[in-house]
């Protein structure tokens, strides 16, 4: 993997990506004008005698910057929370070097890849109770940041892969994509209240109000679609960057490589134990997912092409692709580990 070169491709896609953003929110702001003006003048040709009132383009931009502004600031006010808070929500715990070998060498793993990172040290936790192989990394700073890795990845990790995993966590650190998920995210909010300004007005009883109301609801859904579809293409564009960095500083691709095979092999073995549906939902057991879903290492695969554009991950198989250059088959799971069938099953608690 040529890594260099695709953590400047990563980082131009997310550049353009951005700007692609602003120039929605700006999109949305003129439609809602536009649209309004539209339907003052079909109003006009239909009952006659409308006339533009004092401002009126001023205080169509002025209040739709202000749910778009205001959304969005309310929003990352309540998003904004540290790290150790998250992982205590999901039911992570910190992680304890002298209960077992396997946490220690994942306390000296994140160690070692934080010198490599030139970046401090986070507080390391582990999702006990989650056994399909995973983690993510929270917080807003360097200050309340954390890694936190499930016990499938102790598991059934090697050393070498456990570096790999580490190493891509910290790159989300570093590049500061949590905190830019939240901003992209905020924005989205703020965009969705313009389609909900425009609901509500379609409720009232003044036919005039209604009218312009559907002005209002179709700009604020068209706005916060796109706003969905651009922050998930920023975050897939995060995800390859947080790819390479790992293997910049682990200086193998088998490292991180070797771990997402090792997500296929759980998830082609659950799925001839369960089926498809069943096995997606297994592989979370353990983990509230629904908090930290974005952040994850890997996420379950989506049935429809919709559902792949706003997802926040790249499929497992195209970043192995990226990685090896080259599609790779999955890789076995340890022959002295419990199998994952009997992980995912609850009557083997």
């Amino acid at each position: 993997m040529r890594f260099w070169d695709k953590q400047r491709e990563a980082r131009r896609s997310t550049r353009w990506l951005l700007g692609a953003f602003a120039l929605c929110v700006l999109a949305v702001v003129a439609s809602v004008h536009l649209g309004l003006t539209l339907a003052w003048w079909l109003g006009t040709m239909a009952f006659g005698g409308w006339n533009y009132p004092v401002g009126f383009t001023a205080v169509n931009i002025g209040v739709t910057l202000l749910l778009v502004l205001g959304g969005c600031w309310i929003e990352l006010d309540q998003l904004r929370h540290g790290g150790g808070e998250l992982a205590e929500r999901v039911g992570a715990r910190e992680a304890r070097p002298g209960s077992s070998l396997a946490e220690q060498q994942l306390c000296n793993i994140v160690d070692e890849m934080c010198i490599a990172a030139h970046w401090p040290a986070p507080q390391v936790t582990v999702l006990a109770r989650a056994e399909a192989i995973n983690a993510f990394a929270a917080g807003w700073d360097a200050e309340d940041a954390i890694i936190a890795v499930t016990q499938g990845a102790l598991d059934q990790l090697t050393r070498e892969e456990m570096q790999g995993l580490v190493a891509h966590e910290l790159s989300h650190l570093r590049e500061g994509d949590t905190r830019l998920n939240m901003q992209l995210a905020s924005m989205v909010y703020g965009l969705e209240l313009i389609h909900n300004f425009g609901e509500s007005m379609r409720e009232r009883e003044a036919i005039f109000t209604q009218w312009f109301g559907v002005f209002i609801q179709a700009a604020g859904f068209v706005g916060w679609f796109c706003g969905q579809l651009l922050k998930a293409a920023v975050s897939r564009q995060r995800e390859y960057l947080a790819d390479a960095r790992a293997v910049q500083w682990t200086r193998s691709k088998d490292g991180l490589g070797g771990v997402l095979r090792k997500v296929l092999m759980q998830r082609e073995i659950a799925r001839k134990q369960y089926g498809d549906w069943q096995a997606d939902e297994r592989s979370y057991k353990g983990l509230d997912h629904r908090l930290v879903q974005h952040m994850l290492l890997a996420e379950t695969p989506h049935a429809s092409r919709l559902e792949d554009w706003l997802e926040s991950h790249p499929t497992v198989e195209d970043r192995i692709r990226r990685i090896y250059g080259r599609d790779m088959r999955p890789l076995p799971l340890p022959l002295n580990r419990a199998p994952i069938v009997d992980v995912f099953d609850d009557s083997s608690r």
